[in-house]
Protein backbone atom coordinates (compact mmCIF):
# COMPACT_ATOMS: atom_id res chain seq x y z
CA UNK A 1 0.00 0.00 0.00
CA UNK A 2 1.23 3.40 -1.06
CA UNK A 3 2.14 6.13 1.23
CA UNK A 4 -0.70 7.94 -0.03
CA UNK A 5 -3.12 5.34 0.61
CA UNK A 6 -2.17 4.78 3.87
CA UNK A 7 -3.18 8.16 5.03
CA UNK A 8 -6.67 7.99 3.36
CA UNK A 9 -6.98 4.85 5.30
CA UNK A 10 -6.08 6.26 8.33
CA UNK A 11 -8.42 9.59 8.12
CA UNK A 12 -11.99 8.48 9.45
CA UNK A 13 -10.63 7.21 12.59
CA UNK A 14 -9.50 10.82 13.62
CA UNK A 15 -12.67 12.30 12.46
CA UNK A 16 -14.57 9.33 14.70
CA UNK A 17 -13.17 10.80 17.48
CA UNK A 18 -13.96 14.13 16.80
CA UNK A 19 -17.60 13.48 15.78
CA UNK A 20 -17.69 11.57 19.29
CA UNK A 21 -16.04 14.15 21.58
CA UNK A 22 -18.59 16.77 20.14
CA UNK A 23 -21.86 13.90 20.10
CA UNK A 24 -20.72 14.12 24.10
CA UNK A 25 -21.12 17.37 24.98
CA UNK A 26 -25.24 16.99 25.11
CA UNK A 27 -25.21 14.31 27.49
CA UNK A 28 -22.88 16.85 29.63
CA UNK A 29 -25.67 19.05 29.52
CA UNK A 30 -27.70 16.71 30.20
CA UNK A 31 -26.20 15.33 33.29
CA UNK A 32 -25.59 19.39 34.49
CA UNK A 33 -29.33 19.94 34.25
CA UNK A 34 -29.79 17.29 36.68
CA UNK A 35 -27.29 18.33 39.10
CA UNK A 36 -28.44 21.95 39.06
CA UNK A 37 -32.47 20.36 39.14
CA UNK A 38 -31.27 18.39 42.29
CA UNK A 39 -29.05 21.26 43.75
CA UNK A 40 -32.42 23.85 43.50
CA UNK A 41 -35.03 21.42 43.85
CA UNK A 42 -36.81 23.49 46.54
CA UNK A 43 -36.58 26.56 44.03
CA UNK A 44 -37.62 24.90 40.70
CA UNK A 45 -40.25 22.76 42.11
CA UNK A 46 -43.52 24.14 41.73
CA UNK A 47 -45.53 22.38 44.32
CA UNK A 48 -44.11 20.38 47.46
CA UNK A 49 -43.38 17.02 46.41
CA UNK A 50 -45.80 15.66 49.55
CA UNK A 51 -48.55 17.67 49.42
CA UNK A 52 -51.38 15.71 48.42
CA UNK A 53 -54.53 16.59 46.72
CA UNK A 54 -57.43 14.09 46.51
CA UNK A 55 -59.37 15.42 44.29
CA UNK A 56 -56.85 15.95 41.54
CA UNK A 57 -55.43 12.02 41.83
CA UNK A 58 -54.68 10.86 38.54
CA UNK A 59 -54.76 13.59 37.02
CA UNK A 60 -53.23 13.73 33.17
CA UNK A 61 -50.31 16.12 32.14
CA UNK A 62 -51.76 19.36 32.00
CA UNK A 63 -54.93 19.30 33.94
CA UNK A 64 -55.71 21.87 37.22
CA UNK A 65 -56.98 20.79 40.27
CA UNK A 66 -58.05 22.92 42.98
CA UNK A 67 -55.79 26.17 41.76
CA UNK A 68 -52.90 23.25 40.39
CA UNK A 69 -51.30 23.08 37.45
CA UNK A 70 -50.17 19.44 37.12
CA UNK A 71 -47.29 19.73 33.97
CA UNK A 72 -46.67 16.36 34.20
CA UNK A 73 -49.99 14.59 35.72
CA UNK A 74 -50.65 13.62 39.22
CA UNK A 75 -49.89 10.34 41.17
CA UNK A 76 -52.50 8.38 42.60
CA UNK A 77 -52.20 10.48 46.27
CA UNK A 78 -52.70 13.61 44.03
CA UNK A 79 -49.28 14.74 44.48
CA UNK A 80 -47.43 16.85 41.44
CA UNK A 81 -45.33 14.21 39.94
CA UNK A 82 -42.92 17.02 38.23
CA UNK A 83 -42.09 18.14 41.53
CA UNK A 84 -41.98 14.57 42.77
CA UNK A 85 -39.02 13.90 39.85
CA UNK A 86 -37.52 16.86 41.04
CA UNK A 87 -36.98 15.98 44.58
CA UNK A 88 -36.24 12.05 43.42
CA UNK A 89 -33.33 13.29 41.23
CA UNK A 90 -31.55 14.86 44.63
CA UNK A 91 -32.25 11.38 46.18
CA UNK A 92 -30.74 9.51 43.05
CA UNK A 93 -27.50 11.94 43.04
CA UNK A 94 -27.18 12.22 46.59
CA UNK A 95 -27.37 8.39 47.54
CA UNK A 96 -25.29 7.74 43.84
CA UNK A 97 -22.31 10.63 45.16
CA UNK A 98 -21.70 9.18 48.39
CA UNK A 99 -21.82 5.46 47.91
CA UNK A 100 -19.16 6.19 44.85
CA UNK A 101 -16.84 8.71 47.50
CA UNK A 102 -17.14 6.15 50.11
CA UNK A 103 -16.23 2.79 48.10
CA UNK A 104 -13.59 4.75 46.09
CA UNK A 105 -11.99 5.92 48.86
CA UNK A 106 -12.33 2.28 51.42
CA UNK A 107 -11.02 0.54 47.55
CA UNK A 108 -8.72 2.59 46.55
CA UNK A 109 -6.69 2.60 50.10
CA UNK A 110 -6.78 -1.19 49.93
CA UNK A 111 -5.47 -2.07 46.79
CA UNK A 112 -2.63 0.43 47.06
CA UNK A 113 -1.82 -1.24 49.73
CA UNK A 114 -1.94 -4.28 49.29
CA UNK A 115 -0.05 -3.61 45.82
CA UNK A 116 2.82 -1.87 48.01
CA UNK A 117 3.17 -4.16 50.90
CA UNK A 118 2.33 -7.47 49.18
CA UNK A 119 2.88 -10.73 51.63
CA UNK A 120 0.24 -10.77 53.44
CA UNK A 121 -1.34 -7.40 53.23
CA UNK A 122 -1.78 -8.06 49.73
CA UNK A 123 -3.43 -12.00 50.69
CA UNK A 124 -6.07 -10.34 53.05
CA UNK A 125 -6.91 -7.82 50.82
CA UNK A 126 -7.50 -9.65 47.88
CA UNK A 127 -9.27 -12.70 49.34
CA UNK A 128 -11.67 -10.54 51.02
CA UNK A 129 -12.03 -9.03 47.48
CA UNK A 130 -12.45 -12.39 45.55
CA UNK A 131 -15.32 -13.14 48.46
CA UNK A 132 -17.42 -10.38 48.05
CA UNK A 133 -17.14 -10.68 43.85
CA UNK A 134 -17.99 -14.02 44.04
CA UNK A 135 -21.39 -13.14 45.33
CA UNK A 136 -23.64 -11.49 42.92
CA UNK A 137 -23.86 -7.07 43.99
CA UNK A 138 -27.30 -6.99 43.63
CA UNK A 139 -28.18 -10.18 45.68
CA UNK A 140 -26.00 -8.67 48.31
CA UNK A 141 -27.50 -5.65 48.25
CA UNK A 142 -30.79 -6.64 48.94
CA UNK A 143 -29.54 -9.18 51.68
CA UNK A 144 -27.41 -6.30 53.54
CA UNK A 145 -30.97 -4.00 53.38
CA UNK A 146 -32.99 -6.27 54.56
CA UNK A 147 -30.76 -7.01 57.39
CA UNK A 148 -29.93 -3.02 58.01
CA UNK A 149 -33.26 -2.02 57.06
CA UNK A 150 -34.39 0.15 54.35
CA UNK A 151 -33.58 4.44 54.67
CA UNK A 152 -31.29 6.59 53.14
CA UNK A 153 -28.23 6.26 54.97
CA UNK A 154 -28.48 2.31 54.75
CA UNK A 155 -28.51 2.39 50.98
CA UNK A 156 -25.20 4.44 50.90
CA UNK A 157 -23.73 1.99 53.65
CA UNK A 158 -24.80 -1.24 51.31
CA UNK A 159 -23.98 0.24 48.05
CA UNK A 160 -20.74 1.25 49.44
CA UNK A 161 -20.01 -1.70 50.94
CA UNK A 162 -21.08 -3.93 48.00
CA UNK A 163 -18.95 -1.86 45.32
CA UNK A 164 -15.47 -0.49 47.19
CA UNK A 165 -13.93 -4.51 45.66
CA UNK A 166 -13.93 -2.86 41.97
CA UNK A 167 -12.13 0.01 43.17
CA UNK A 168 -9.68 -2.26 45.05
CA UNK A 169 -8.82 -4.37 41.77
CA UNK A 170 -8.02 -1.31 39.64
CA UNK A 171 -5.84 0.22 42.04
CA UNK A 172 -4.20 -2.84 43.01
CA UNK A 173 -3.11 -3.53 39.42
CA UNK A 174 -2.05 -0.31 38.48
CA UNK A 175 0.12 -0.02 42.06
CA UNK A 176 2.08 -3.19 40.55
CA UNK A 177 2.57 -1.85 37.53
CA UNK A 178 3.84 1.94 39.45
CA UNK A 179 5.45 0.45 42.90
CA UNK A 180 9.03 -0.86 40.59
CA UNK A 181 9.19 2.59 39.05
CA UNK A 182 12.34 4.05 40.10
CA UNK A 183 11.01 7.31 41.43
CA UNK A 184 8.90 5.10 43.99
CA UNK A 185 11.98 2.92 44.74
CA UNK A 186 14.04 6.04 45.02
CA UNK A 187 11.89 7.63 47.23
CA UNK A 188 11.18 4.16 49.65
CA UNK A 189 15.55 4.38 49.48
CA UNK A 190 15.36 7.66 50.79
CA UNK A 191 13.13 7.03 53.97
CA UNK A 192 9.80 8.49 52.55
CA UNK A 193 6.86 6.69 54.66
CA UNK A 194 4.55 4.27 53.40
CA UNK A 195 1.77 6.92 53.62
CA UNK A 196 3.61 9.41 51.40
CA UNK A 197 4.64 6.80 48.63
CA UNK A 198 1.08 5.22 48.54
CA UNK A 199 -0.39 9.33 48.20
CA UNK A 200 2.23 11.79 46.85
CA UNK A 201 4.02 8.72 44.67
CA UNK A 202 1.45 6.47 43.60
CA UNK A 203 -1.97 7.54 43.92
CA UNK A 204 -1.41 10.36 41.26
CA UNK A 205 -0.29 7.63 38.62
CA UNK A 206 -2.95 5.61 38.89
CA UNK A 207 -5.85 8.34 39.56
CA UNK A 208 -6.68 8.17 35.55
CA UNK A 209 -8.49 4.59 35.62
CA UNK A 210 -10.01 5.09 39.01
CA UNK A 211 -11.73 7.93 37.87
CA UNK A 212 -12.78 6.30 34.53
CA UNK A 213 -14.54 3.30 36.98
CA UNK A 214 -16.09 6.25 39.68
CA UNK A 215 -17.53 7.23 36.42
CA UNK A 216 -19.27 4.41 35.47
CA UNK A 217 -19.99 3.17 39.02
CA UNK A 218 -21.76 6.44 39.35
CA UNK A 219 -24.67 5.56 36.97
CA UNK A 220 -25.01 1.81 38.46
CA UNK A 221 -24.82 3.52 41.86
CA UNK A 222 -27.78 5.34 40.39
CA UNK A 223 -29.51 2.38 38.92
CA UNK A 224 -29.22 0.35 42.05
CA UNK A 225 -30.87 2.65 43.86
CA UNK A 226 -33.73 2.87 41.93
CA UNK A 227 -33.99 -1.03 41.93
CA UNK A 228 -33.93 -1.16 45.96
CA UNK A 229 -36.53 1.40 45.88
CA UNK A 230 -38.60 0.07 43.68
CA UNK A 231 -38.58 -3.27 45.84
CA UNK A 232 -39.16 -1.60 49.09
CA UNK A 233 -35.85 -1.68 50.36
CA UNK A 234 -34.62 1.70 49.30
CA UNK A 235 -35.85 5.04 50.51
CA UNK A 236 -38.62 5.01 52.12
CA UNK A 237 -42.21 6.56 51.31
CA UNK A 238 -43.18 9.85 51.30
CA UNK A 239 -39.51 10.61 50.32
CA UNK A 240 -39.57 10.77 46.62
CA UNK A 241 -37.49 8.48 44.57
CA UNK A 242 -37.37 7.81 41.42
CA UNK A 243 -37.61 4.04 42.15
CA UNK A 244 -40.44 3.91 44.05
CA UNK A 245 -42.32 5.84 41.58
CA UNK A 246 -41.89 3.06 38.70
CA UNK A 247 -43.24 0.79 41.83
CA UNK A 248 -45.96 2.47 42.40
CA UNK A 249 -46.61 3.31 38.43
CA UNK A 250 -46.90 -0.17 37.65
CA UNK A 251 -50.10 -0.09 39.21
CA UNK A 252 -51.47 2.32 37.26
CA UNK A 253 -49.89 1.66 33.61
CA UNK A 254 -53.42 1.23 31.93
CA UNK A 255 -54.92 4.55 33.03
CA UNK A 256 -52.41 6.78 33.88
CA UNK A 257 -49.06 5.75 32.34
CA UNK A 258 -47.67 8.78 32.99
CA UNK A 259 -46.58 7.89 36.71
CA UNK A 260 -44.21 5.64 35.72
CA UNK A 261 -43.10 6.88 31.94
CA UNK A 262 -41.69 10.50 33.10
CA UNK A 263 -39.41 8.98 35.97
CA UNK A 264 -38.28 6.15 33.68
CA UNK A 265 -37.29 8.70 31.17
CA UNK A 266 -35.30 10.64 33.86
CA UNK A 267 -33.76 6.98 34.88
CA UNK A 268 -33.28 6.36 31.67
CA UNK A 269 -31.25 9.91 30.71
CA UNK A 270 -28.92 9.99 33.50
CA UNK A 271 -27.58 6.43 33.34
CA UNK A 272 -27.08 6.93 29.73
CA UNK A 273 -25.39 10.69 30.06
CA UNK A 274 -23.33 9.22 32.46
CA UNK A 275 -22.16 6.41 31.06
CA UNK A 276 -21.52 8.26 27.61
CA UNK A 277 -18.86 10.59 29.63
CA UNK A 278 -17.39 7.85 31.34
CA UNK A 279 -16.64 6.26 28.13
CA UNK A 280 -15.61 9.30 26.85
CA UNK A 281 -13.18 9.90 29.89
CA UNK A 282 -11.91 6.40 29.56
CA UNK A 283 -10.86 7.12 25.62
CA UNK A 284 -8.85 10.05 26.96
CA UNK A 285 -7.61 8.55 29.77
CA UNK A 286 -6.73 5.36 28.17
CA UNK A 287 -2.84 5.95 26.80
CA UNK A 288 -3.94 2.55 24.47
CA UNK A 289 -7.04 4.24 22.87
CA UNK A 290 -4.88 7.09 21.59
Amino acid sequence: MSGESAMIAAAPAPARKRRFKLGIWPFVAIFAAFVIIAIFAPLIAPESPNAQNLLGRLKPPGTESRGVLYLLGSDELGRDLLSRIIYGARISLSVAILSVVISSIVGTVLGMAAGLFRGWVEMIVMRIVDIFLSVPAVLLAIITVAVLGPGFVNVVIVLALTRWPRYARVAYGQTLSVANMPYVRIARFMGASPLRVLFLHILPNIIGPLTVVATLEFGLMVLFEAGLSFLGLGVQPPTASWGAMLSVGRNYIANAFWIATFPGICLFLLILSVNLIGDALRDRLDPKSR
